[in-house]
């Protein structure tokens, strides 16, 4: 059975894309029966370029990626989801919306690579730096025995992700 995983952000334009990317990327190489979702709180309707230029550059393929809203996964008919992870701090401290199954939720914030200063190069590389740091961890999260573990050993697995 598929594991489901949707990773928030405030606008779906940055991190959350990012993440979303590597993990069905590593999750297609390594064989693993996961696939990632992405979706913001308010979204801004774009994805933003440098991050579709970090993901390219990782060789994942970002045909039909778009920015879209988190009540897309809140509907009858949406995709369950096992877990939901936040990237963003402001996405944590809003009110989601109640997810179909009760997925289990982690919090793993990063700065936003769009506020990076030194211009267009400084930003490409905060959007590599962030895009390899949520590729690392979503390598940790496909580490894990993810069809033999209960709600709270998960809970705890994607905790120890966080501190690691």
């Amino acid at each position: 059975m598929t594991t489901n995983v949707l990773i928030l952000c405030t606008h779906n334009s940055a991190r959350s894309v990012l993440a979303e990317g590597m993990l069905n990327h590593w999750a297609r190489k390594l064989g693993k029966d996961v696939r990632a979702y992405s979706a913001g709180s308010a979204p801004s309707g774009r994805i933003n370029p440098f991050a579709l230029d970090a993901l390219s550059h990782a060789g994942v393929d970002t045909q039909g990626y778009r920015s879209k809203s988190w009540d897309e996964f809140a509907v009858d008919g949406a995709p369950h989801m096992r877990i939901v992870i936040t990237v963003c701090d402001s996405a944590a401290a809003e009110h989601c919306p109640l997810w179909p199954g009760s997925p289990v939720k982690a919090h793993w914030g990063y700065p936003d690579p769009s506020n990076a200063t030194g211009g267009d190069e400084g930003k490409r590389q905060a959007f590599e730096l962030t895009r390899e740091a949520l590729g690392y961890r979503m390598l940790q999260l496909l580490a894990l025995p993810l069809e033999r573990l209960d709600d709270a050993g998960l809970q705890h697995a994607l905790n120890d992700i966080l501190k690691s």
